[in-house]
């Protein structure tokens, strides 16, 4: 019932306050009077320097002057929210971070996919809705400018933002050379140096490479290039079948490529729950992707007008050559670090480059602090945000709180995949007794008339509490739907809950009511 989920909510957030505030007491003690507003040579000091203005430092960046904090952000290309490594933010506390890359491409692959599907939508479905065209053709330079003017308005906005809250914005690389100091190369040609009193480190990550494989963003491409392709290629290679691998296949599948996965593991996107994970490669089939699962790529040959890439069975076995247009690598990213002066300092990191901190963000090196792609945890612009938020929060001696196992994920395809919580397997895995509820779109009322029903809502719960475990979404608007789930997992809500909440009729959110009420007793509609 709802009221009883109220009690475990306050339950929890009172054991969680008097267990901040004893760690408070026994470690951080902090008082705002430590905060001056001095100068220093060469430059006036601040309280945080955020280096990166991608997701997690421009918006801590916000909130730490927000909080009265004075703050500078220091960004790499200049143009905030957006592009990878190139936005260093220099707060009232340093953030020093190049992590534009997550929330631009998060932008551009969000346009594209938008445009992708109105024009799959006209050649496909359009005439059974009775709208009828003589022609329809790809303008792939009209719609590579209606994307890039889709980002220059938002990354514009963030821009209006700093301005906003007063946010001091340095356009620049920076690198530390003391805990304290961030020496930045700016884009006009000048170096300067930013002090501040707390440092946030918030550059993102970069492509994972590939042993043998260069990319040139022309035939051999990142997500940046396959965002920026001069024509459709008649031919597209996709090597890695996780989020980023799927989205941008989907995209140009869409506008007509031939597009093949190679994935090394068994499966597509293996974070995602298994029952989920096969009707959503059932789905991309349908829409003529192929894969070539247990597959490594062993060789690339670029010397003649295409692309041949040489593939063998993971586990060993006759090698086969594929041939193609452009190949795109997304085989996963690492957290950027390089070039940032972590080692000058101190500043201690995993072996595969992540930043080791506390669960106050800080790392080892008094006064710096890390967030988003570069520490450990999901690689998510949402995630680095909440992230920013928490840190700040910390630093202004405030609670602040991230839960990683509530973080939602999306694959923003279509249908979308989304989900939050634990995947059977994982339940499984606890040893956890539990119960499963699930309702087909095809019985959704809204997805029916729209002639869009293909998915499903699969909700976990605990079979002795019916407590919330994990809910997994795969629908048109997945992403959207999602976020009734998220905040009932937050709030440690029963399935009985959601479903007894009235849902407006007919909408497609009913369906997460009905898995909901499947899991704890019986849906109406099926």
């Amino acid at each position: 019932m709802a009221l009883a989920s109220l009690v475990r909510r306050k339950a929890y957030l009172l054991s969680r306050n008097l267990s901040n505030s004893r760690a408070d007491a026994l470690k951080y003690s902090f008082s705002l009077s430590n905060f001056s507003r001095g100068f220093a040579s060469g430059s006036e000091e601040n309280d945080v320097v955020v280096i990166g203005g991608g997701p997690g430092g421009y918006v801590a960046a916000i909130k730490a002057a927000q909080l009265g904090l004075k703050t500078t952000c220091i960004e790499k290309r200049g143009t905030l929210g957006g592009t990878c490594l190139n936005v260093g933010c220099i707060p009232s506390k340093v953030v020093i971070g190049h992590g534009l890359y997550g929330e631009m491409y998060i932008k551009l692959i969000l346009a594209l996919l938008h445009s992708s599907h109105m024009y799959h939508e006209a050649t496909h479905s359009f005439a059974g809705h009775g709208v009828k065209f003589s022609s329809v053709e790809i303008d792939l330079p009209a719609m590579m400018a209606q994307k890039d003017k889709a980002v220059s308005n938002l990354t514009r906005g963030i821009e209006g933002l700093f301005k906003k809250n007063k946010v001091n914005y340095v356009k620049g690389y920076g690198k530390f050379i003391s805990p304290s100091e961030v020496s930045v190369d700016t884009i006009e040609g000048v170096s300067t140096v930013v002090k501040g009193k707390n440092i946030i480190i918030a550059t993102g990550s970069d492509v994972k490479s590939l042993p043998g494989i260069t990319i040139d963003e022309k035939r051999i491409v990142s997500s940046t290039g396959a965002l920026a392709l001069q024509e459709v290629p008649k031919k597209l290679i996709v090597i890695g079948a996780g989020y980023i691998g799927l989205e941008m296949g989907s995209v140009w599948g869409r506008l007509g490529s031939e597009v093949t996965v190679v994935e090394f593991a068994p499966d597509i996107v293996p974070s995602m729950d298994a029952e989920i994970r096969k009707q959503f490669q059932r789905s991309l089939e349908k829409q003529k992707m192929k894969f070539m699962l247990k597959t490594k790529v062993v060789g690339v040959d670029t010397s003649g007008n295409g692309v041949k890439l040489t593939v063998e069975p993971a586990a060993g076995g006759d090698q086969t050559t594929l041939e193609a247009d452009v190949v795109l690598v997304s085989a996963g990213r690492s957290p950027f670090t390089a070039g940032l002066g972590l080692d000058k300092i101190g500043v201690e990191t995993d072996k595969i480059g992540r930043i080791l901190v506390n669960d106050r963000f800080a790392t080892n090196v008094a006064g710096v602090y890390a967030i988003g792609d570069v520490i450990p945890g999901p690689m998510l612009a949402h995630k680095a945000e909440e992230d920013g938020v928490a840190c700040v929060e910390f630093i202004a001696g405030k609670h602040g709180h991230v839960d990683y196992d509530k973080v939602p994920g999306v694959v923003y395809t279509h249908p979308e995949v989304a989900s939050v919580g634990k995947t059977e397997e994982q339940v499984k895995a606890l040893g956890v007794d539990y119960r499963v509820g699930k309702f087909p779109f095809l019985a959704n009322s809204r997805a029916k008339a729209i002639d869009d029903a293909e998915g499903i809502v699969k909700i976990l719960a605990d079979k002795e509490t019916d407590k919330i475990l994990g809910v997994h979404i795969m629908a048109p608007n997945a992403g959207e739907l999602i976020h009734e789930a998220v905040l009932a997992i937050n709030y440690d809500a029963s399935s009985e809950d959601i479903a007894r909440v009235c849902h407006a009729h007919p909408t497609m959110s009913e369906a997460l009511k009905e898995a909901a009420m499947a899991t704890y007793d019986k849906p109406i509609h099926i």
